[in-house]
């Protein structure tokens, strides 16, 4: 545990340090990504699963001391590759890797099978030279099991904890991911959204996330959900580590076709977005809704406070901008929409897999023996709650059913149009919004009170988002979306950094038990 003690020179470095700090730190010899690498691992040992016990890392790769070490003589001999050289980074469990580590979005299931092939981002990342440690813990199925779940709750890591208060939420699916990084269990991290999945977690973990346009980053070996909403972004706890990773995993993808519309778009390089004074002229709409009511009046006030940190910054706030409530929120035409595209990936995506010779049973191939294989299994998959949606998802038909085309226009196309409009008609640069309420207590029998959010504007269109923190209540983050269109990461990233330089409003987290009120800290095991 000798990274927790601030007067260690390493745990200095690598205690909620930036990619930029520790390259030049790197690069002057004052630390190596041996030494970080390690200084992760140790902070990973002393909270993970001892400690806090903060349950965000499932599993750790045994090879990624020797792949630092590896980069280490690399860039003596010729330089770093990238940003990301040497930088340790944690996977969501649902992205798949052909290394010593498994993938299997939190399951039990897939312990007995191996992707055939790696996701794109994970070999974008190899690539760049970054270090990863191993995978994230994660909402199981990246929360579409069951729709009375806790977030951040998987049968191979248990029970993920908010590291700001432990008996709170985190959030999900990207719960780990998160966790992980406002912990400094490793320096960024990845996650993946389809409705809120980056988002929320990075609101009520205190970090900044980055949800891109559907396409800007490849979905080639991430177990699947949607093809039309999911996506793949970072978490990091600045805009700036942020926007870095993106430029590593952003691009265009033989191996998944909606990528392809990212040519014209991509940005090699996100950290020239980075401008302080961005929000001095920008036009900033204020979503307005009473969906949003439910946030609670700590939420509103420090609303209040991040609308005017812009105006001081020289932003012209166009309050309100309304949009019709039904496109705001998780609706049954998207419900209907991702049940469709699940049945129809998932069964894809789990006839791809490689059968572990030395498993004792086989894995399951389809949907339909998933669902048995937790029926089989439910003392440990059906502990808690149940697979509803897997159900529902097994009970319809196929993609040219009228119901999943209705649903797909009703969802997306009218969300796209509507936001497409305002967004010209009152000239905006971006939209803004409370990202959701403060995290509640976790509660395995009952399940989560998640109090809605404002993503679901920007997951059924595709569009991307960015969620920086905006303050805190009772020790807990509070956090705001910048919202936009199409292929807007530049500007929203623009807005971000801007609105982060002005306020410095993130803070470390502090590991409370529980906050006054709580009974007691539940028990959270697996």
């Amino acid at each position: 545990m000798s990274n927790l003690d601030p007067t260690n020179a390493i745990g200095v470095l690598a205690y909620e340090a930036t990619i930029a700090q520790l390259q030049a730190a790197m690069d002057s010899g004052a630390i190596s990504a041996e030494a970080l690498t390690m200084a992760c691992l140790e902070r990973i040992e002393a909270l993970n699963r001892a400690g806090p016990c903060l349950n965000a890392v499932i599993e750790i790769s045994p090879s990624a001391l020797k792949t630092a070490i590896s980069l280490d003589t690399e860039r003596n001999a010729q330089g770093p590759r990238s940003p990301l050289h040497g930088i340790p980074i944690l996977l969501k469990d649902n992205i798949d890797t052909l290394d010593d580590t498994a993938t299997t979005a939190g399951s039990l299931a897939l312990l007995g099978s191996r992707p055939a092939t790696e996701a794109t981002v994970a070999s974008r990342l190899r690539a760049a030279g970054a270090v990863i440690l191993g995978k994230a813990n994660m909402s199981e199925w990246a929360n579409f099991r069951s729709t009375a779940s806790s977030s951040g709750w998987s049968a191979r890591g248990g029970q993920a904890r908010n590291p700001y208060v432990l008996s709170r939420s985190p959030c999900g699916s990207s719960s780990g991911s998160a966790i992980a990084v406002a912990a400094s269990m490793c320096v960024v991290a990845i996650g993946t959204e389809t409705d809120g999945s980056i988002s929320c977690p990075s609101a009520l973990c205190g970090v900044v996330g980055i949800k891109p346009t559907v396409g800007l980053t490849s979905r080639a070996g991430v177990i699947p959900i949607s093809f039309t909403q999911d996506t793949v972004g970072p978490h990091a706890r600045c805009v700036a580590d942020a926007a870095t990773v993106l430029g590593i995993i952003a691009g265009p993808d033989p191996r998944d076709p909606a990528t392809a519309a990212a040519a014209d778009h991509v940005r090699p390089d996100y950290r020239t977005c980075l401008q302080a004074d961005a929000l001095c002229g920008a036009r900033i709409g204020v979503l307005r809704s009473e969906r949003f009511a439910g946030f609670g009046r700590h939420v509103e006030q420090a609303f209040a406070n991040a609308l005017t940190a812009m105006i001081d910054a020289g932003a012209h706030i166009v309050d309100p901008v309304t949009l019709p409530n039904e496109l705001l929120a998780f609706s049954e035409a998207e419900l209907t929409v991702l049940i469709y595209e699940f049945k129809d990936t998932l069964n894809r995506y789990l006839a791809s897999r490689v059968p572990d010779p030395q498993a004792t049973a086989p894995p399951p191939r389809s949907l339909a023996e998933l669902i048995a294989f937790n029926e089989r299994y439910a003392e440990h998959e059906l502990r808690f709650f149940g697979q509803e949606l897997l159900l529902q998802a097994a009970a319809v038909g196929d993609l040219n059913d009228l119901a999943y085309q209705q649903a797909l226009a009703a969802s997306r196309d009218t969300v796209r149009q509507a936001l497409d409009t305002v967004l010209y008609e009152k000239q905006l640069d971006a939209l803004v919004a409370p990202a959701t309420g403060l995290a509640w207590p976790i509660d395995l029998i009952a399940g989560d009170r998640y109090p809605g959010g404002s993503s679901s504007l920007a997951a059924r269109a595709g569009y991307p988002m960015v969620t920086v923190p905006a303050g805190m209540a009772f020790g807990l983050p509070i956090a705001i979306n910048f919202i936009g269109g199409a292929w807007s990461e530049p500007m929203l990233i623009r807005l971000a950094y801007a609105f982060e330089q002005a306020t410095r409003w993130r803070h470390p987290p502090t590991y409370r038990l529980w906050l006054e009120g709580d009974n007691e800290l539940p028990t959270v095991t697996a």
